[in-house]
């Protein structure tokens, strides 16, 4: 836990950790994508969102830069995990963020937390709009 923010940690339960939840996410995720960086997404029946990450050796051959990149998603994710909606999500390192700063990735992640919040919030919306005109039984019409 960084010493700058202690009150915003990355605990276990924030990760995805089972190839099950990475493969319902890719079966039945909706995306967002960005120059730098591909997110997959679906709502989670828990209280908060959890992340997953790809960052092939496609990206860099050097460990090294995989690893910074993995470093500054999930510290840009537990930063802002608090201001998501509650729903898994994986994040996708595309090849060109080899190049980028550590500045440009936050700035671009920032970016993509905007953006997926608000598909979030609009896919919800019309869930619960689909919800409201789907056909009942007759006992929700009594």
């Amino acid at each position: 836990m960084s010493s700058s923010s202690p009150g915003l940690p990355y605990p276990r339960a924030a990760r995805l950790l089972r190839p099950d939840d990475f493969a319902a996410l890719r079966r039945t995720g909706k995306r967002v994508a960005l120059k730098h960086f591909h997110c997959e997404f679906r709502p989670n029946a828990g209280a908060t969102a959890r992340l997953g990450m790809a960052v092939s050796r496609r990206v860099s051959k050097l460990a090294v830069v995989r690893n910074r990149i993995r470093r500054q998603i999930r510290e840009s994710f537990r930063l802002r995990r608090p201001g998501l909606p509650a729903c898994d999500v994986l994040v996708i390192a595309r090849v060109s963020t080899a190049e980028l700063s550590n500045a440009a990735l936050r700035e671009e992640l920032d970016q993509l937390w905007r953006k997926l919040s608000a598909r979030a919030a609009d896919s919800s919306a019309a869930e619960l709009l689909n919800a409201a005109e789907a056909p009942g039984t007759m006992r929700d019409r009594l």
